[in-house]
């Protein structure tokens, strides 16, 4: 269907186009070429859906951005850290009590560890409530003989297995902001009551460590935790509100455009008139590795954003492109607008990280990096299950933090593909789970997760 008549700004937010060249609608992105879009066949269904989503609340509000991005301003400081994680596809089945609750209770443990190791506070930032869509290497598969459109999440097609299921469906979008706004609401009710208190003892569950000497010194570090925030309340440094709330953002990969477009809106805060536009389905997306052309749908739908951006950023990413994509998608150079997600593979972190260190150091570039660790190791098993090692996992992070040092960088923080359950599928870690156990609890719609042990084992690795 043609594209409603845009609603113009100029490609730096809030601020009238100089020229033509300029315009920016949250409909431009259809004048340049979109990869990964799904191939809906009914497309007066899909503009009548997406009619719809336009109509209903936002998800956010404009000031929780604002929010979001003024932490971001302090990690680019120094002053913060940056953990994100969660799912890599969540599922519309998963929009439960007690799958929110073990999602959430695993970020919220190990934020409190990096803060015991770092000695900074962190921002927290959930690959949650959204997180419908995936990228595919291939649009179609062949089980069984059958030929198929790849499963891209929930929000586009059916897992199951079947040619019928598997077509495209636009309603999917409208159900995909229902379960986003359901799980959003339950985070905000626990995060702001007794569940997200620091003191509450089922944070610290270490029954899943083996060696009796490892667990007894993580129980040593929990106590001090706790010992150190009784003692900022008996002095008056922390008041019963400051520890038993926190500050929770969600994300997803801005994907599937024709939602992103119905999910953006023109919103007014105390800082930015109602000129600036904002995607109001969550606090901060991210482009991913294989949608982030410059010329692309995606960055022309990204740079009006007021949102905060990630990048995926691979071992084929040239320094002068990650340059040019940067200033594109944030023209005014503005301190944590861009985070770079670094996701190499261990054995390349060496030979890729440091060109691009340099060329967006030399750039003057203000952005903050993290670590994706996850993307980077993943493998198929003999049985066709695809999984990751723990130990190459910390690898990649150890590794990018010793370039960032040596090439007079910063870390800002991490990004994992985690769970709060006790699933088998990554290998390693405090349970020395091998490829022959992943079969016992392997539900993952895509790509393999660490479960509740190996994400807790990480975060005291990474606090020591």
């Amino acid at each position: 269907p043609p594209p409603p008549p845009p609603l113009c700004c100029s490609s730096s937010p809030g601020r009238m186009p100089e020229t033509d060249e300029q315009l920016w609608s949250p409909q431009s992105w259809r004048e340049h070429p979109a990869k990964q879009q799904p191939d809906y066949p009914d497309k007066k269904e899909l503009a009548k859906v997406c009619s719809t989503i336009s109509s209903m609340p936002p998800l956010v509000d404009a000031r929780e951005v604002e929010k979001l991005r003024d932490m971001l301003r302090k990690v680019h400081r120094g002053e913060m850290l940056i953990l994100q994680g969660g799912d890599c596809a969540e599922r519309f089945a998963d929009c439960t009590q007690t799958i929110i609750q073990a999602k959430l209770r695993i970020l919220l443990q190990m934020s409190l560890v990096l803060i015991w190791g770092s000695r900074k506070p962190v921002v927290r930032i959930g690959r949650i409530a959204g997180q419908y869509g995936k990228p595919r290497s291939k649009p179609t598969e062949v089980v069984k003989g059958v030929e198929m459109a790849s499963f891209k999440g929930d929000n586009v097609n059916s897992i199951e297995q079947d040619p019928k299921l598997r077509v495209p469906d636009p309603n999917r979008l409208l159900e995909g902001y229902f379960r986003s706004a359901a799980t959003l609401n339950y985070i905000r009710a626990l995060t702001r009551g007794g569940f997200a208190d620091l003191h509450n003892a089922e944070h610290w569950e270490l029954d899943f460590i083996k060696d009796e000497k490892l667990r007894a010194a993580y129980e040593n570090i929990t106590a001090r935790l706790l010992s150190s925030l009784d003692f900022l309340q008996v002095c008056g440094g922390a008041n019963q509100q400051s520890t038993d709330s926190v500050d929770f953002f969600t994300s997803h990969e801005g994907l599937v455009l024709p939602f992103e477009e119905a999910m953006t809106r023109g919103m007014a805060t105390d800082k930015k008139n109602n000129n600036t536009f904002y995607n109001a389905g969550a606090h901060f997306l991210w482009i991913g590795n294989r949608t982030r052309q410059v010329d692309g749908a995606h960055v022309e739908y990204f740079k009006g954003l007021q949102n905060p951006i990630g990048v995926k950023v691979g071992p084929k990413m040239d320094p002068t492109e990650l340059v040019k994509l940067i200033k594109c998608l944030d023209p005014d150079n503005e301190a944590g607008k861009i985070t770079l997600i670094t996701r190499f593979g261990y054995k390349n972190v060496s030979t890729c990280l440091p060109t691009l260190i340099a060329a967006v150091s030399k750039a003057g570039l203000k952005v903050n990096w993290i670590c994706d660790p996850c993307h980077g190791q993943t493998r198929a098993t003999k049985d066709g299950l695809k999984t990751r090692d723990f130990s190459e996992i910390l690898k990649e992070l150890k590794t990018t933090s010793d370039v960032h040092k040596k090439c007079g960088s910063r870390l800002n923080g991490v990004h994992f593909e985690m769970t709060g359950e006790d699933v088998t599928e990554c290998v390693g870690g405090p349970q020395e789970l091998l490829d022959g156990d992943l079969a016992e609890r392997y539900t993952s719609a895509c790509d393999p997760r660490l479960n509740y042990a190996q994400s807790m084992e990480m975060s005291f690795r990474l606090a020591e």
